[in-house]
């Protein structure tokens, strides 16, 4: 069974990972045995986390990119495959939610950068990504998602409304580079990363759920694993909720 989960002679990319769920990601794909790509706007923090993972005995390289900005995607793919040749499993976790004072105050520069980041981004690195890999020996798609985009409340629009477009990416990528690749979507609750830091006290101790508090940020790994392994050679065009069962 242990042998499904390997990630053994695999390259990963993982957008926004040097910090959170995607510095655990990151991680953990290494100690699975990957060779990592780790990519965020801040390229300083990406080199502290690639020297991580080569203590674990894997390759890394760090890239700094504004996933919001199509040209920036389009080097950080090139330097990818000019170093590993290939990508096997893109994680397409970078996202921002900043709060605006109210819908109608939201500027339209904050609009666009919410949904470059959240949206626009993850649809270029994905056709890039994902069109190579169809071409080659297939691979996963992770989409890390939120449960703004299932259960939206006030104030969010644009930041919920991209998320259920990246929610849609899944279905439309899944179908458009499969049966080679496979697309999923992780969809993320509370977690104490580093944007906890600002919630009040009893959101950092509780949650409306079932689980009844946040995640912690290691809890993301299971199943990121699970879908960028061959555990989940069947399971495509899905939304995993992680999120301690919201309501």
């Amino acid at each position: 069974m242990t042998d499904l989960f390997s990630l053994a002679g695999k390259i990963a990319l993982v957008t926004g990972g040097s910090r959170g769920l995607g510095r655990q990601m990151v991680l953990a794909f290494a100690a699975a045995g990957a060779d990592i790509v780790i990519t965020s706007r801040k390229v300083d923090a990406c080199r502290e986390v690639a020297e991580e993972v080569r203590a674990l005995g894997r390759r890394a390289l760090a890239v700094g990119c504004h996933v919001g900005k199509w040209d920036e995607i389009d080097a950080l793919v090139e330097a990818a495959y000019a170093e590993f040749g290939r990508v096997d499993v893109l994680v397409n976790n970078a996202g921002m939610s900043p709060v605006a004072p109210s819908s109608a105050q939201t500027g339209e520069d904050l609009f666009d950068k919410i949904v470059d980041v959240n949206f626009k981004g993850p649809f270029r690195l994905s056709a890039l990504v994902g069109e190579r890999m169809a071409a080659g020996a297939g691979g996963s798609i992770i989409n890390v998602s939120s449960s703004g985009a299932l259960m939206p409340q006030p104030g969010f629009g644009p930041y919920s409304g991209a998320k259920a477009g990246l929610n849609a990416l899944t279905q439309v990528f899944a179908r458009e580079f499969g049966p080679e690749v496979r697309v999923n979507t992780i969809s993320a609750g509370p977690f104490l990363t580093d944007i906890s830091k600002a919630w009040p006290e009893e959101g950092r101790r509780t949650s409306r759920s079932a689980a009844g508090r946040p995640g912690d940020p290691a809890e993301i790994i299971t199943t990121a694993l699970y879908l960028a392994s061959p555990a989940s050679s069947y399971t495509t065009a899905s939304l995993i909720r992680v999120d301690g069962g919201l309501y």
